[in-house]
């Protein structure tokens, strides 16, 4: 299993400089990829943006959103934005996508949150049309830049119902689940696994985990004021989401093996603190 790191891009105030800082760190302790956090309702650094200057200065380490609110985007500008991240970074870029379950973030942005499942459709396939180079958005040249590999960029597709089943069948390179443990989130991987075969798509689906980490007591007051500020919205719940973060060697190892046995391909472990020496914490506990 792949182990990738979160970049701080979500948490309140945290400096560009340490941004870049962190992405250096991460690739250089050899990590599989970076991977951001979406949200307009929150004063987040914009997650492709992010990822657009940590692949300007590092040259091997991937580059995921896990997840980007997709329908709350202009699907052309989607597809221009995610095409250029993925040239800049010559085809580094990953794109976990999904609908999203907060209305504020569609009132920010002035999208359709009601109508947001059937929007993602329609986005994933202009996202398509777009990437290879065909006409969009009622004009007759090309809209956004070619990915470089394969006239596309990877996606994969978050959710838990029905319809993220179809939809990366059809047309995901896998699935990531949305911070669920380990037995639930496995849970899923056979109804995947079950449609990838039935579309009788290539290889196998990658299949990707998530979890929230701080390590040291230095870090443990800023990750809980962090996870409960930004799941505040959940009232009391915020307060077992933030108790719930990964917070020690031995809890990380566990979640590591844990995802590794469910059947996971990849595994991020998401920052709640902003310190690059978390990175390298992280790296000694388990790579």
């Amino acid at each position: 299993m792949k182990i990738g790191i979160g970049i701080p891009n979500a948490v309140p105030g945290t400096p560009g400089s340490t941004l870049i800082e962190w992405a250096n760190r991460a690739e250089d302790r050899g990590f599989h990829a970076l991977a951001t956090i979406d949200r307009f309702a929150y004063p987040t650094n914009d997650a492709l943006t992010t990822l657009a200057a940590a692949g300007a200065v590092t040259s091997r380490i991937g580059l995921l959103t896990d997840i980007l609110l997709a329908p709350a985007y202009e699907p052309v500008h989607l597809a221009k934005v995610t095409a250029t991240v993925d040239q800049l970074s010559n085809g580094r870029l990953t794109l976990g996508l999904a609908p999203g379950g907060r209305e504020d973030d569609y009132t920010a942005t002035g999208r359709d949150f009601a109508g947001r499942g059937a929007v993602f459709d329609d986005t994933l396939s202009l996202l398509r049309q777009a990437w290879r180079g065909q006409p969009v958005g009622g004009v007759t040249r090309e809209a956004a830049p070619t990915p470089v590999r394969e006239h596309r960029v990877p996606i994969l597709v978050g959710g838990s119902g029905e319809r993220a089943v179809r939809r990366t069948a059809e047309w995901g390179d896998g699935w990531t689940s949305g911070g669920a443990p380990p037995e639930q989130a496995a849970a899923f991987i056979p109804r995947i696994q079950a449609a990838w075969a039935e579309a009788r798509r290539d290889g196998e689906p990658r299949l990707a985990a998530l979890a929230y980490y701080s390590l040291g007591d230095d870090a443990e007051a800023g990750s809980l004021a962090y996870l409960r500020d930004y799941y505040g919205f959940l009232g009391p719940y915020a307060d077992t989401i933030a108790a719930g973060a990964l917070r020690s060697e031995q809890a990380l190892k566990g979640a590591v093996s844990a995802f590794a046995d469910a059947g996971f391909t990849e595994f991020y472990l998401m920052p709640t603190y902003a310190d690059p020496d978390q990175v390298h914490r992280l790296a000694d506990a388990v790579l």
